[in-house]
């Protein structure tokens, strides 16, 4: 059953963020050609997924259009799709700065990257809140990438 679930499910990474050296984590296995980042707990890849969404703001990227080019780069994703959904969802434009310091902010972006990574049915609103709630953002230096 659990070969069923989405690779990023399976992980406990629902941002499918390729392995960093993450706190925690390490090399996905049991599939070839290994990439993604596995992590403990779902809580643990949802907390990496809102801090690598604030190293990008760090590094001034602070729009969907901006973060998602680089996050799901042309070369492998249907990038213009993924901004578009993510505006949809949220309900701004591409270039609309966002404040990922704000819960709510950076709370639906996480859901809308975990939909467009994972399907529906996996991850829910409350789930990233309380994972949110519980472990406020450490602020990372802008030259960590």
């Amino acid at each position: 059953m659990s070969e069923r679930l989405p690779r990023g499910i399976r992980n406990n990474n629902p941002g499918n963020l390729d392995y960093a050296d993450q706190p925690g984590a390490h090399l996905e296995t049991g599939v070839p050609n290994p990439r993604f980042a596995a992590f403990p707990t779902m809580a643990d890849g949802i907390r990496a997924l809102r801090d690598q969404l604030l190293r990008y703001v760090a590094h001034g990227m602070d729009t969907v259009a901006a973060i998602i080019d680089v996050y799901a780069p042309p070369i492998e994703n249907a990038t213009g799709a993924y901004i578009a959904v993510l505006c949809s969802r949220m309900g701004v434009r591409p270039g609309t700065v966002l404040d990922l310091h704000d819960p709510a902010t950076m709370r639906q972006m996480i859901y809308g990257i975990t939909l467009m990574e994972n399907g529906p049915g996996h991850l829910g609103l409350d789930q990233i809140d309380q994972v949110l709630q519980a472990t406020p953002a450490v602020p990372q230096p802008a030259s960590e990438a």
